[in-house]
């Protein structure tokens, strides 16, 4: 922080990721407390899930973050807008955050997977392999 610096407020943005098409879901709330996640969880959204099966909601550890491609995408806004920019407001932020999940949405990217499976199994067998090791020693 430097002398000049003012915080002119904060917003949460709760966000989510087609996994199928890469398009981005997101809403700025002025709290980030279990209250505004819940909202979510409102009986006309558990309607709507019903009604259409295909979609899941999906909640991963915090753990296993790793796994997560919003995480990736938190990232990105925040490196490429975010931590770029200057906002004399709440509402200048959101917009920012709307502008930008706009911008990706009109040409979103799905993730797709380069490693193969047994790439990925190698590396665990060598990593407990190496754990075992340690433990009897």
């Amino acid at each position: 922080m430097t002398h000049d610096y003012k915080r002119n407020g904060t917003t949460t943005l709760f966000a989510a990721i087609s996994l199928l098409t890469g398009q981005l879901i997101g809403t700025c709330l002025p709290r980030h407390r279990h209250e505004e996640f819940l909202k979510h969880k409102h009986p006309r959204v558990k309607q709507w899930l019903k009604r259409h099966p295909r979609f899941h909601l999906h909640f991963i550890p915090t753990s296993s973050s790793w796994l997560n491609l919003i995480e990736r995408w938190f990232r990105e806004i925040t490196d490429k807008r975010i931590r770029r920019g200057v906002f004399r407001s709440v509402k200048e932020l959101i917009t920012a955050i709307e502008s930008y999940i706009a911008a990706h949405n009109r040409d979103p990217k799905t993730f797709k997977w380069t490693a193969r499976a047994e790439t990925i199994l190698a590396k665990v067998r060598r990593a407990r392999a190496v754990v075992d090791k340690l433990q009897s020693a």
